[in-house]
């Protein structure tokens, strides 16, 4: 075994839908028993929006729990959402609620993060009462930095941006850390003469801090730095010695310590049924997506390995192989979905994972199919054969015909083919199966909205090979009541 895989730490997903907002986060069990949480923040610069991940806390004693600061696409500062702060009284929420599974209290925790993560970090860990803070490089003035640096948070944070919101995101983190909620907590902020967000958003308020008990200001005047982010990423080692004394029981102040909280035995039945139950994997009631193509155990040339399959309840379909991602094509409304990989596929065996994402970003079970590609020593093989040319015949509806609706129905002939896929103005509408004769029938599961449609099909082979795309001009009549608004996605309103 490897070094890295070693120390490589054992990482749960989850979702936390208790509050206003649904909230995703990762989560680490502690070695040996270590009686301490570690909360980490993300800075907007944060790979898939989780601050230190990939590996940099995998030597840390504690509990980590990484929250993700992602809603609608954009990032929040864990703070609101067109003013509105459900964002953080759900992140709140899910803090206390891994703290009290853990059976720990706030003197046993600490909130660390970098630029966005490190304002974050000051203010979850002053207002909620937090022992340990680890803030490095934050940003004061959140109003102005987002409007400045980072204008989808800034659109997200506000909605319509304006003066009068930008001075009040201005004014929250001031006036929290001027009211002193928290006067006995660890503080150690760091930052650096070399950040250009130095003089405008943390040396003015460094005198704010000055009447905490334990403030400890860490300033990284190096010269081999220069610009945030390359701070940033400088003062990871400096948070990294801090985070091992402080999970440790150590903080760098003049008093007494203790050093351990070491419980080997300790029960986790707390913790274990926090992570079940908000857990991101939701197999009970929604399954996981089914593999009509390739076939387990198929053997196909290189550029011709197209998976075709179904996914209820799902959005999209996420594949992977040794823990790489692949793609994540979109599931249409009838359940169906279809990709094929942008490059070719490295001869010999595979063997490929999959999972369906939901709306609320819950994911099903897992599931699994195994192929071989051949090598250029199998090109004769009759499975490598290029495959013949299919032909493609719809004789339902007519071109151009009128369809009493509200659900339009397709049927015709494609011999040598395994489905038939459909589309319209470029969206996937779905696909269906072709039976032994060569016949096929679809229909979609949705109503049509009334009026002329455009709608595209192909027929696709067990080898990947296609026909040409048939174009099927009809008509739906408008005598029936649509009993879904909008019909399905990409339909003409």
């Amino acid at each position: 075994m490897s070094k890295a895989a070693k120390n490589a730490r054992r990482v749960f997903t989850g979702v936390d839908a208790s509050g206003p907002v649904p909230v995703e986060y990762r989560f680490s069990h502690a070695r040996n028993g270590n009686r301490h949480l570690v909360v980490v923040f993300a800075n907007s610069g944060a790979p898939d929006d989780y601050g230190m991940s990939g590996g940099v806390l995998d030597k840390v004693r504690s509990n980590i729990l990484w929250i993700r600061d992602s809603f609608d696409g954009a990032n929040s500062f864990y703070l609101c959402q067109g003013m509105d702060f459900g964002i953080e009284q759900s992140v709140a929420g899910l803090i206390a609620r891994v703290m009290s599974a853990l059976s720990l209290t706030p003197d046993e925790c600490t909130m660390i993060g970098s630029s966005g993560g490190g304002s974050a970090a000051l203010w979850f860990g002053l207002k909620y009462g937090y022992r340990n803070i680890v803030s490095s490089v934050p940003e004061f003035l959140i109003g102005t930095y987002v409007t400045e640096a980072l204008a989808d948070t800034a659109r997200l944070m506000m909605g319509e941006v304006t003066e009068e919101k930008v001075r009040f995101l201005d004014s929250v983190l001031p006036d929290l850390v001027r009211s002193r909620p928290n006067p006995t907590a660890n503080i150690y902020l760091i930052s650096s003469p070399q950040d250009e967000q130095f003089t405008r958003q943390v040396e003015p308020f460094l005198a704010l801090l000055q009447g905490y008990a334990h403030f400890n200001f860490i300033f990284n005047d190096s010269s081999l730095v220069a610009g945030h982010p390359k701070v940033v990423a400088h003062n990871v080692p400096v948070i990294m010695g801090l985070l091992n004394l402080l999970v440790d029981g150590i903080s760098p102040v003049i008093g007494g310590v203790r050093y351990g909280y070491e419980e080997p035995e300790r029960d986790t039945a707390g913790i274990e049924a926090y992570l079940s139950a908000t857990s991101q994997v939701r197999g009970v009631d929604f399954p996981a997506p089914v593999v009509l193509m390739p076939a387990a155990e198929e053997r196909l040339p290189a550029h011709a390995v197209r998976f075709v399959g179904s996914a209820p309840r799902a959005v999209r379909v996420s594949i992977w192989e040794n823990g790489k991602f692949q793609g994540s094509p979109a599931v249409a409304p009838d359940g169906s979905w279809t990709w094929l990989r942008d490059k070719p596929w490295g001869k010999g065996r595979h063997v490929v994972r999959l999972f369906g994402v939901d709306a609320n970003n819950f994911h099903s079970e897992r599931s699994e199919v195994v192929f071989t590609v051949a090598d250029p020593v199998d090109a004769q093989d009759p499975v490598s054969v290029p495959a013949q040319p299919l032909a493609l015949t719809v004789t339902s509806p007519g071109a151009h015909q009128q369809v009493p609706g509200p659900v339009a129905r397709f049927a015709g002939f494609a011999p040598g083919a395994v489905r038939v896929e459909f589309q319209e103005a470029g969206v996937s509408l779905g696909a269906c199966p072709v039976m032994a004769d060569g016949s096929w029938a679809w229909e979609s599961n949705w109503a049509w909205n009334e009026g002329q449609h455009f709608v595209e099909a192909v027929a696709v082979g067990a080898g990947g090979n296609a026909s040409a795309w048939i174009s099927v001009p009809f008509a739906v009549a408008g005598s029936y009541t649509v009993p879904v608004p909008g019909g399905y996605p990409g339909a003409r309103h």
